[in-house]
């Protein structure tokens, strides 16, 4: 499921939940004035006999709704990166156009050998989109880069550079080490393991 499916669904959900408060409050609003008629007409108070104030109801709707968006909103990144993760695989699994394949397939097998070892370093970057291997390809090729240097060989905008390190470093690609008011990026382990192969 997308992220843009799953905040159309909990959307859904919570609308839903909001109608349905909506309905039950009116009818216990029509059967609380009904109450209040007929005590009315009898000369007592019918205040408790009827049925449920109808601020519960309201209160209640409104308790639920924002259970049921803050815990999405909880979730959410969750989703988010597992969609990420399913869209690579899937991409790597099912390519969408044949030629394009093949010259990728090519260039791999050329790649090889000049470079044996970039083999798997070439495979992940092709997975990743333009943006994000602007940023992974100088940090391969020159470990413990800050981000002010980043920003300078990708030519992307300071929070761009930003944003685009931190979503590699929560899928496990690179890490950050603080150096004064700046980092140093490294390449994960794992992709340093698969670079040696």
């Amino acid at each position: 499921m997308n992220r843009r499916r799953a905040d159309t669904v909990a959307g859904s959900l919570v609308v839903v939940v909001l109608i349905v408060g909506s309905i039950l409050t009116w009818q216990a609003y029509q059967q609380q004035q009904a109450f209040e008629q007929m005590g009315s007409m009898m000369g007592t108070s019918m205040g408790a006999v009827h049925g449920t104030n109808p601020l519960l109801y309201i209160l209640g709707t409104l308790v639920v709704s924002a259970i049921l968006g803050g815990g999405y909103l909880v979730i959410r990144d969750e989703i988010a990166g597992t969609v990420v993760d399913e869209r690579s695989t899937t991409e790597m699994a099912n390519p969408t156009d044949p030629e394009s394949v093949e010259s990728q397939e090519g260039a791999v097998q050329s790649e090889e050998s000049i470079h044996p070892g970039s083999q798997s370093q070439d495979r992940v970057l092709d997975l990743l989109p333009d943006d994000e291997r602007r940023i992974l390809e100088p940090i391969l090729t020159s470990p413990g880069l800050t981000q002010i240097e980043l920003r300078d060989r990708s030519n992307f905008s300071k929070s761009k550079v930003s944003q685009t390190v931190s979503d590699l470093e929560k899928r496990g690609l690179l890490y950050r080490e603080r150096q004064g008011r700046t980092y140093r990026i490294y390449p994960s382990d794992n992709l340093q393991q698969k670079q040696a192969n």
